[in-house]
């Protein structure tokens, strides 16, 4: 079994900032994959950041130049810092993976349970 644990979410004001980690944890053999996602009140989920095994990025355009997805392989861990945040970045935050199972050498997708991230004055 695999879980994908996540943290860092909290309430601010707008121009703070947040940094949410997510963990793997469990049968690993690899992990690809890292992505972002989140999902407001009435909206679909959607893609915040994401980020492969090899360091390569991608943001939806909302975000770019506010926030940074970085990972660290060994941890099996990625990250969000989330810097100049804004009422419209109100959502909770899904960290997904894709993941090579050490029982199977198959791929799987997973997620994580969530976090609330609340930015209101």
């Amino acid at each position: 079994q695999v879980y994908l644990a996540e943290s860092g979410g909290g309430v601010v004001q707008p121009g703070e900032s947040l940094r949410l980690s997510c963990v793997a944890s469990g049968s690993i053999f690899s992990v690809n994959a890292m992505d972002w996602y989140r999902q407001a009140p009435g909206k679909q989920r959607e893609l915040v950041a994401g980020i492969t095994r090899g360091g390569a990025t991608d943001y939806a355009d909302s975000v770019k130049g506010r926030f940074t997805i970085s990972r660290d392989n060994a941890k099996n861990s990625v990250y969000l810092q989330m810097n100049s945040l804004e009422p419209e970045d109100t959502a909770v935050y899904y960290c997904y993976a894709q993941i090579v199972s050490k029982l199977s050498m198959r791929t799987y997708d997973y997620w994580g349970q969530g976090t609330q991230v609340t930015v209101s004055s």
